[in-house]
């Protein structure tokens, strides 16, 4: 029977930065934010909250990472939890392992885009539903300042899994390998676990790939693993023009985010792969339900809605879609973000899974990437512009105020409605931050109402 140990105040932990724990994972610089003594405590209330016969834990190649996954290990198998440590892997393979079986709980530790002197964990339980914020990290935070311990008499085992091959064989279940074309694309890892997850399932395809930064090395030599950011996508534009590449691919560090790039070196959006993946489920599983998040372009809706699927907004981010998820037992879900969900794969996320299902589209299409998604997207976006406030809830208000002449909803900060163009604008998680994203019928009109609108919340 575990035991809880008030510590002694030879044995209190030193204080804790609490802004660690973010909305949706823990996250933050090492060693001053993390640590081995924090690691240690963290997995140890974890095993206390979840109660759980057995937890998997995996890492990114962070250089931090090994030394992070000895402490949250011990933390656990002290508590007389088991722990199948599955080594370097992504986080999407950490959902797939978690759910495929049957593990009571799953960490990964990442601080997945975030430059190399961050580090983190992305918490999850049984069936690879995810911590949040409000959802058990709140009472691991709680542990944590309660300086409480669990100690068994009986202490758990570590067991070691190769989840590799049965990773594959779950990501190429969701298309048929045999209509592939032999595209010539170009990927870069960023140096993160795309590197090591990608091979196994492309061996199995008629691809040609031009790898890029495959090399598993957490001190990010080549460029940070954002691939949001334009700036770290140079390398890729410019093998996908000498090569004359069919699209380029693009994962982060962690390797669960995917983004496209076309022939033309253009980064396509979330909701842009979100529509190619709805329109693909859409033709083989006619009717079913697709979410998507509300800084979605509107093409997304009006995509699924004309394939005869049955689209639903939801608010941003992965600990509120995946509920969602799977109370509508949606499909699909994806997110601006470049986050995608599968229902049958345990409703999580995973790039790899968008990028297989991307690539059967265009194998089913005599249209080339961009020509694809000029066909479903006339549209014109601003993209994510980030505005410190004082009062992001006063600048909101003064934003309602303004536009009153508009269709108002409030599922995620305020969204305002007009025939030819809309905008939303919502506060950060963890910053003084207004985030406006805006999208309209034209360049001309876009431009003129994301300065109105940024008028009011920087004056």
């Amino acid at each position: 029977m575990p035991i809880l140990i008030p510590l002694s105040k030879e044995e209190i932990l030193m204080k804790f930065d609490s802004s660690i724990f973010k909305a949706y994972d823990i996250r933050g610089t090492v060693p001053d934010q993390l640590n081995s003594e924090i690691a240690y405590r963290i997995g140890n209330a974890l095993a206390g909250y979840l109660k759980p016969e057995s937890i998997a834990v995996g890492r990114d190649m962070r250089l931090s990472s090994g030394e992070m996954l000895d402490a949250l290990v011990r933390g656990i198998i002290d508590a007389g939890v088991d722990v199948i440590d599955l080594g370097l892997i992504s986080t999407d393979g950490l959902y797939f392992a978690v759910g495929k079986y049957g593990y009571d709980g799953g960490v990964m530790i990442t601080a997945s885009h975030n430059p190399k002197q961050y580090n983190g964990f992305k918490i999850c339980r049984k069936e690879a539903l995810p911590l949040s914020g409000q959802e058990g990290l709140d009472k691991i935070q709680l542990t944590l300042e309660e300086d409480t311990l669990i100690k068994s008499p009986q202490r758990g085992n570590i067991h070691r899994k190769d989840i590799s091959g049965d990773y594959a064989v779950h990501c190429l279940s969701f298309i048929d390998p045999s209509l592939i074309k032999p595209f010539k694309i170009v990927v870069d890892a960023g140096n993160g676990m795309a590197g090591a997850t990608l091979p196994p399932v492309f061996e199995k395809l008629p691809l040609k790939v031009f790898p890029l930064y495959f090399e598993l090395d957490g001190s990010f030599p080549n460029h940070p693993a954002s691939p949001i950011e334009l700036e770290n996508l140079r390398d890729l534009q410019k093998k996908i023009a000498e090569e004359r590449a069919h699209f380029g691919v693009a994962f982060d560090g962690d390797a669960d985010r995917m983004f496209l790039i076309d022939r033309n070196g253009k980064q396509l959006g979330g909701d842009m792969v979100t529509a190619l993946v709805a329109d693909n489920l859409l033709d083989k599983y006619p009717g079913e339900t697709i979410l998507y998040n509300l800084i979605c372009s509107k093409a997304v809706p009006q995509l699924i809605e004309r394939k005869g699927g049955k689209a639903i907004k939801t608010k941003v981010g992965h600990a509120l879609i995946k509920p969602l998820m799977k109370k509508y037992n949606a499909i699909f879900g994806g997110e601006h973000s470049g986050h995608f969900y599968f229902r049958n794969n345990w409703f999580a996320d995973s790039g790899l899974i968008a990028l297989l299902v991307c690539l059967e589209l265009l194998s089913r299409s005599d249209k080339k990437l961009d020509e694809k998604v000029k066909e479903i997207d006339p549209y014109f976006r601003s993209g994510e512009i980030n505005s410190r406030v004082a009062s992001a809830s006063d600048t909101i208000e003064a934003i309602a105020a303004y536009f009153t002449n508009g269709e108002q909803d409030r599922l995620d900060g305020l969204t305002v409605s007009y025939k030819d163009f809309w905008f939303n604008v919502r506060p950060s998680n963890t910053e003084p931050l207004i985030r406006l994203n805006a999208e309209a019928d034209s360049k001309e009109l876009l431009d003129e109402k994301t300065q109105e609108i940024l008028k009011i919340i920087r004056s």
